[in-house]
């Protein structure tokens, strides 16, 4: 399997090592592979026997088949143990009709944890097949859930070192915490005055910047991403889609062929890309709903085809989705409608901040997307129906997608942990003390081990500065 930029017209493929290593294209694209794999029946038939780790296995290997079924075997297992996940990666829960399928029963309890406790094996596997002795300096931008999970990923890595860039008033107070209390010789944890917008902007001109490569390669460095825009970070998320359709199937909540809804929040869009993707592979999947909060920029976009970053953005209770420039967007455009269109799209958001396409091309992705949005009043509203009724806790994110899909035969995608989030989810369910301990004794769930202890943990990361200092923060360049 070779891999394309989306904005190369003239098609030159590059290797899974090569991909992986660079995170974004020359050109300034994002990774795509040259063709989707078939998933046919006697795969599925194959797969729904294994359990997660080798279904994960399996399924990684259909992208990255230079690398060897026993090496894949050995990571994913070691990814997706019991002392990793438990009681296992992707679970699902059954309200009525409606599927949740929890992602955050990780080491910190989101479901960035399932792609990136295995993209650091991909990544180091990597350098190993291109003879890699350079440290690769992992630089990311989060919008609070992504950074956690790369620096506890990638924590004392050899090989490896990462700093993650966040918006200051950006995340919640536990997502902060979680990151200024990070453990780990090779970590670094810095703030931006400003968006997520504003860091991830940030970090990706740094990306193609001459004066930070040079400064690298005179540490003996090179830089690489955990974002979603690397390819190793998203082809792990089409797994728990594929593994959890299977799971339905076990349980009679299917039958074969059956199309399945999945409704996904969506602040970057690469969660609901890779559903996307396991569709292209051949997953009877049906409408991917598109989940948005008070910044619908991406509802706005499926509605009448025009994405414009020039409005607002409001700071909201699920800082994840807080988003204005979803990057994995520009996968889907090349993926319906290639790379001189992507490209042109490209330059146009650069320059002017919005871009369009005409009505039939939206008719194209409308075929397999529909698109809603929850403010704050409707994802306050969604946590308190949701535990009125059912008795379920659901985090402000999952509270979009539940928005649409309680009472539907639908599977909507549980993407934190609700301790994350507890004064808004304690707030929105009618307790008075707005914390991780009034939440448990609220919803008698028990607070989550990698969160019990967050408060005493020290604080080794204070670090705040201008998203123009990025350069400085990183390799003291003016």
């Amino acid at each position: 399997m070779k891999y394309r930029s989306t904005r190369d017209t003239e098609g030159r493929l590059y290797s899974a090592p090569d991909a992986i290593c660079a995170g974004i294209a020359p050109d300034g694209g994002l990774f795509v592979p040259e063709y989707f794999p078939r998933l046919r029946g006697e795969t599925l038939t194959r797969l729904s026997k294994l359990d997660y780790a080798a279904r994960a296995a399996e399924i990684l290997g259909m992208y990255f088949d230079c690398f060897g079924s026993e090496q894949l075997g050995s990571a994913c297992e070691a990814a997706y143990s019991p002392e990793v996940f438990s009681p296992c990666p992707a679970p699902i829960s059954l309200l009525g009709e409606t599927a949740v399928l929890e992602l955050w029963h990780g080491p910190t309890c989101a479901f960035k944890d399932i792609a990136l406790q295995i993209m650091p094996r991909l990544l180091t596997m990597s350098m190993r097949a291109r003879g890699e002795s350079r440290t690769a300096h992992i630089v990311t931008a989060t919008s609070g859930d992504t950074g956690e999970a790369a620096l506890e990923g990638f924590r004392d890595l050899p090989g490896t070192k990462i700093t993650v860039f966040y918006p200051t008033d950006g995340v919640s107070r536990v997502q902060k915490l979680q990151m200024a209390t990070q453990e780990g010789d090779n970590v670094d944890v810095v703030a931006i005055r400003g968006n997520f917008d504003d860091a991830q902007s940030a970090v990706k001109a740094i990306f193609a910047d001459p004066e930070v490569r040079e400064a690298a390669e005179k540490k003996g460095e090179f830089l690489s991403s955990a974002n979603s825009i690397n390819i190793a970070r998203l082809v792990p998320q089409t797994v728990y889609y594929i593994s959890a359709y299977l799971d339905l199937l076990a349980e009679g909540y299917l039958v074969p062929g059956e199309e399945l809804d999945i409704a996904v929040p969506t602040g970057n869009f690469g969660d609901i890309l890779a559903a996307y993707m396991a569709k292209r592979m051949g997953l009877p999947v049906g409408k991917m709903v598109c989940c948005s909060n008070r910044n619908r920029i991406l509802t706005d976009f499926f509605e009448t085809g025009v994405y414009d970053t020039r409005r607002e953005f409001f700071t909201t209770t699920s800082p994840s989705m807080d988003i204005l420039i979803s990057s994995n967007l520009e996968r889907l455009l090349y993926f319906a409608f290639g790379a001189e269109k992507t490209a042109e799209c490209m330059r146009s958001l650069r320059e002017t901040g919005v871009f369009s396409i005409d009505g039939d091309m939206l008719e194209t992705l409308r075929a397999d997307f529909s698109a809603c949005s929850a403010d704050e009043f409707a994802t306050a509203y969604s946590i308190r129906d949701t535990f009125a009724r059912y008795g379920y806790t659901a985090d402000p994110h999952t509270a979009a997608a539940l928005s649409y899909a309680v009472g539907k035969k639908c599977l909507a995608v549980s993407t934190a942990s609700p301790f994350k989030f507890a004064p808004a989810v304690d707030a929105a369910i009618g307790a008075n003390g707005r914390s991780m301990q009034a939440l448990r004794e609220r919803t008698g769930m028990e607070i989550p081990g990698p969160l019990a202890g967050l408060e005493k943990k020290k604080i080794r990361f204070t670090r705040v500065v201008d998203k123009a200092d990025i350069k400085t923060a990183v390799y003291g360049l003016q």
